[in-house]
């Protein structure tokens, strides 16, 4: 993950913002004052840690994804495809 001052971010906006889109790396934003730096990702990959972070925090799936772990690791799970 590279890191630009704000300065240099605001100067070359458009060459930063088609770079993370183009490697799907972030991109840390950094300010005089450390609490203002800000951190620039693709959407896709926004959307993605979002769907992960909903994922994890909802007890039932997690329940679901572990029970269908458990199948597969005894030979006792069934594919759908």
């Amino acid at each position: 993950m590279d890191t630009v001052t704000y300065s240099d971010f605001r100067r070359n906006l458009k060459a930063y913002i088609q770079k993370v889109n183009d490697d799907s790396d972030s991109l840390i934003v950094t300010s005089k004052k450390p609490h203002n730096s800000v951190v620039i990702m693709n959407k896709h990959d926004y959307d993605a840690m979002q769907e992960t972070m909903y994922i994890l925090s909802n007890p039932e799936l997690m329940n679901r994804i572990r029970e269908g772990d458990e199948q597969f690791a005894t030979d006792n799970g069934h594919s759908h495809i």
